[in-house]
């Protein structure tokens, strides 16, 4: 087969589809080992985040990453920085040589004072990796046992220990026992372990928004129940001033929805890769010990159904803004109609009054045309001689009659063309819309 046999086009996207699969492989981490990861949130944008990245690989003399790259790694001290560049936050990863004891002091990392971090800190995390022995004891002890989760993963070959709370660096830490893993595994406990405190971080931002929303909701809601025990008691003058708050409440209503859509949105995304994680981790609980995943399932899931509840009820009184407000449109329809009806009746009204003016008109111009038409008549008459066969005022006389009959006829004959083609007008307005 010739080297260029299925050199065919390429569909638009394909290499960026077929390479996302390889864009998080999992790190080869060495047993023991000290792991620091920060999560910046991008507010300033994801440029501000590049910027310093690439800034940081000039120092170290290293090419910087390429305007589009959201991975780059480079060597540093005895580890490795990575940094990841997410939809609305970063990570920033370093592995480095186990201090002897545990949550010790470690001075190569690059999070020192010369680092500037690209936006505020969301989450940041301190796992180490120890092989199991003395040392591995005392590090227990140092947890808050309240809080204590500990399970066994990775069939025995691994056990977690944490209890989510922060040291005086402000990291959480986790401690991994190793009894036995291989690099790859414990690359992928590693990363598990670390998109679960990173995730859960971000998925708890939903709540403090859903309950700052509540008191909101709760003033729309009474808003809403007021305005319809108005429309109860079928107060339909003040139709007017009634829409005018329907219309305040849905606009506050969906001021706060746009607010938290994106929010709750990634709050829910968040939480479904925690539990995915979760699930991964494959966790063996241990006697008098919580698992990683009840402890989270039992603090996280009242806060994502809190999110929820604030969602169906903004979704809810959104519905209801929208009856209330068409039936009180409705109201102000049905007086339209009302005023729109007695405008008719009064137009009808005057086209009657001055259909009679007009008829009355008419009589009076045949009068008025019959008299200039009898004295043209009486001029003729004059004009033919002074002694006509008839006397001329008698002559006068008898046309009277017949100048009115004459002049009622013709009007009455302009009358009844106007009349026809006033209905043919009509009858070619109707096909033409029809």
């Amino acid at each position: 087969m010739s080297a260029g046999a299925f050199s065919f086009p390429h569909a638009q996207n394909r290499a960026r589809a077929l390479g996302e699969i390889h864009a998080r492989p999992y790190v080869l981490v060495p047993s023991p080992r000290v792991i620091f990861q920060l999560a910046f949130m991008l507010d300033g944008g994801s440029g501000v985040d590049h910027a310093v990245m690439a800034k940081l690989s000039q120092q170290l003399g290293i090419s910087p990453p390429g305007r589009d790259a959201h991975h780059h790694a480079l060597p540093w001290g005895p580890g490795t920085l990575r940094w990841e560049q997410h939809t609305e936050f970063s990570t920033w990863f370093w592995d480095g040589p186990l201090p002897e004891k545990f949550n010790g002091e470690v001075t190569a990392h690059p999070f020192g004072n010369g680092f500037q971090p690209p936006g505020p800190l969301i989450s940041g995390v301190r796992l180490e990796i120890r092989p199991d022995g003395p040392s591995t004891e005392s590090a227990i002890g140092l947890f808050d046992p309240t809080s204590l989760c500990h399970s066994k993963v990775m069939n025995g070959q691994a056990e977690i220990y944490t209890d989510f709370r922060q040291n005086g660096d402000g990291l959480t830490q986790i401690l991994v026992v190793d009894r036995g893993m291989t690099r790859t595994g414990t690359g992928a406990l590693v990363q598990r372990l670390l998109d679960i405190e990173t995730y859960r971080t971000l998925a708890m931002l939903g709540l403090p928004l859903a309950q700052t929303l509540s008191p909101e909701i709760r003033r729309i809601e009474d808003g809403l129940t007021r305005i319809t025990q108005r429309m109860k008691e079928e107060t339909r003058n003040d139709a007017d001033d009634v829409l005018s708050e329907i219309t305040q409440l849905a606009a506050d209503l969906e001021a706060n929805a746009v607010l938290s859509l994106y929010r709750f949105g990634a709050s829910r995304a968040y939480y479904e890769i925690v539990q995915e994680r979760i699930k991964a981790l494959g966790e063996v609980a241990v006697t008098s010990f919580e698992t990683l995943g009840m402890f989270l399932e039992r603090r996280l899931a009242p806060a994502m159904r809190t999110c929820q509840a604030v969602e169906e009820r903004q979704a809810k009184l959104s519905r209801k803004l929208t009856r209330a407000n068409a039936l009180v449109r409705s109201w102000i329809d049905v007086e339209l109609e009302r005023q729109n009806a007695a405008l008719l009746a009064a137009m009808n009204r005057r086209a009657e009054l001055q259909l009679r003016l007009q008829q009355t008109v008419e009589g009076l111009s045949v009068i008025a045309i019959s008299y200039y038409l009898v004295g043209l008549f009486s001029y003729l008459i004059k004009a033919i001689g002074h002694d006509p066969p008839i006397d001329a005022s008698i002559m006068i006389g008898l046309f009277v009659p017949i100048a009115v009959l004459l002049v009622w006829i013709t009007m009455r004959r302009i009358r009844k063309n106007h009349a026809t083609a006033d209905v043919q007008s009509s009858r070619t307005r109707l096909l033409k819309s029809s």
